[in-house]
């Protein structure tokens, strides 16, 4: 991507998802932990383009391939609602919005699992991309 001068380059804010998606999705996070990963699965299933139930699983994966798997359709899904919010591949998506951080938690849970399993190029890939979408961007973000 070109460098662009800041005043260039616009933000894209994803839209929230819907009350019940979010309380859904509540609900499958407050499971028991030996059931959540069901419970996530169970969201995802009946709302697929929900980038949040995508970045939850992807947290819940039994292996290093299962969370790669989860973090990538999120990314995917994410990369979908973007180009929907007016985003052509260029531009800031930046943390500090709260709607936005499911697509930036898939993207960094993808790396994690990238990392894992000795993708590292595509680490590379995601780091870069990850400081491209917000130059603020702290893996500590992470952490939550």
């Amino acid at each position: 991507m070109a460098d662009l001068p800041m005043a260039d380059r616009h933000e894209t804010t994803l839209p929230e998802d819907p009350p019940e998606v979010q309380a859904a999705l509540a609900g499958a996070r407050a499971t028991a932990p030996s059931l959540r990963r069901d419970a996530l699965a169970a969201v995802v299933a009946d709302h697929p383009a929900c980038v949040a139930a995508w970045a939850a699983l992807a947290a819940h994966g039994r292996d290093p391939i299962e969370r790669y798997a989860y973090a990538r359709v999120g990314y995917h899904r994410g990369l979908d609602a973007l180009r929907g919010a007016g985003w052509g591949g260029r531009g800031y998506v930046r943390w500090s919005v709260p709607a936005n951080r499911a697509f930036l938690i898939c993207l960094g849970r993808l790396r994690a699992a990238a990392a894992e399993i000795g993708e590292e190029p595509e680490v590379a890939r995601i780091t870069t991309f990850l400081t491209e979408l917000d130059p603020d961007w702290d893996d500590r973000n992470l952490a939550g």
